[in-house]
């Protein structure tokens, strides 16, 4: 099959094309595969929303719920046995991008659960757990860019297992995390572990930080009248993500830190970008794809995005290194209108947790029902 030539163009600039979407129906279908064949799509990403909205709906898990509600499987043995297959099946769809890409790609995300984001040692061993459970070398753990998530990346790296961070913010969390992994790495150098098989990703979110910081430019605007608060909506999302990139560069491309660790085969903690989707109508539909194209970096997209690239995506080539800082000044421009942002990190941080509780919440209940409707 021919691959779409947006999307092609994209993998050839740097940007690995990761889908933001799993469910059963695309692994029975053949959809996955077909989106390997034709899109460039050489990963996939879920979360708990991803997960709700799978299992909430069609008839894909009926049979499999009904062989654990007869076995008297409770909701959460319920969830992570269905979860954990659909994630082993789709990393084995992908076994050859893998194998292509010596490890780096072909690569599967599970997250763990969200209700512990702020327990450290909880995090730890039900990352441990899922590994041994899915059992491919292509999993991704995803462990959320909390203050508590912070030590459990660095315990989890140190055991081998490969992280997808996610729910990172700033840069300034950003750096915290890539120290995270340097520090999980050596852990696991030194404890014997071959760490070229060992991969991370850093999960930069950025869709989210142009909605929460351009309702407030809206807002600053109308009580002061100032008329360049307005002029720098849609900017913040795709600056903030530049910055993040240049920081990578300094830790990975020229740190004294990665370097001694590079003879042992260490790789890179490659940017990813997630959030992709644009939510405000008056930006171009492929903005967070086509203005963040650089080396070594990661897009994943839910599929309407994915199409709008294929569609009418145009791809210059890189439009992310060296311009840190403009990005910076932009950032300048921001605080001196009056946006806080910090607040503004820290307020998406917390309601990003509280977003995949609550998706997770309303999966437990759906599946409860389910389990409770096969049982009569």
């Amino acid at each position: 099959m021919t691959q779409n030539a947006n999307l092609a163009a994209l993998s050839a600039a740097g940007v690995s094309v990761w889908l933001d979407d799993l469910s059963r129906e695309r692994l029975q279908t053949g959809n996955l595969q077909e989106l390997i064949d034709t899109k460039s799509v050489v990963g996939v990403t879920t979360n708990p929303s991803i997960f709700q909205a799978a299992l909430s709906k069609g008839s894909a898990y009926d049979a499999q719920l009904e062989e654990l509600a007869e076995r008297g499987a409770d909701v959460d043995a319920t969830i992570r046995t269905a979860t954990t297959d659909d994630v082993r099946n789709a990393c084995d769809v992908l076994a050859k991008q893998y194998e292509l890409s010596d490890g780096v790609d072909g690569r599967v995300s599970i997250e763990v659960d969200p209700r512990l984001a702020h327990d450290t040692d909880k995090t730890i061993l039900q990352a441990i757990e899922l590994w041994k459970i899915v059992d491919r070398p292509n999993l991704l753990i995803k462990i959320p860019a909390t203050l508590a998530g912070l030590p459990a990346i660095t315990a989890v790296i140190a055991e081998g297992i490969s992280v997808n961070v996610t729910l990172i913010f700033s840069v300034e969390r950003h750096r915290m995390v890539m120290d995270a992994y340097l520090a999980g790495l050596e852990k696991a150098r030194d404890a014997g572990h071959d760490v070229s098989r060992v991969h991370s990703v850093a999960s930069f979110f950025v869709s989210r930080v142009d909605t929460e910081i351009d309702k407030r430019l809206e807002a600053i605007a109308s009580d002061s009248g100032k008329d360049e608060a307005l002029a720098l909506r849609g900017k913040a999302g795709v600056a903030n993500a530049r910055l993040a990139y240049a920081a990578y560069q300094e830790v990975f491309l020229g740190g004294e830190r990665y370097a001694a660790l590079k003879p042992a085969g260490a790789r890179v903690q490659r940017p990813l970008w997630a959030s992709t989707g644009v939510k405000n109508p008056d930006y171009s539909d492929t903005l967070y794809v086509t203005e963040l194209v650089a080396p070594d970096t990661v897009n994943t997209m839910p599929e309407k995005t994915l199409d709008a690239v294929a569609d009418h995506g145009v791809v210059t080539g890189d439009t992310v290194t060296g311009l840190g800082a403009a990005s910076q000044e932009t950032f300048d421009e921001l605080a001196a209108v009056g946006i806080d942002l910090p607040d503004v990190f820290k307020l998406l941080e917390d309601e990003g947790v509280e977003k995949f509780e609550k998706s997770w919440q309303e999966l437990l209940e759906a599946t409860q029902g389910q389990l409770d409707a096969a049982k009569k």
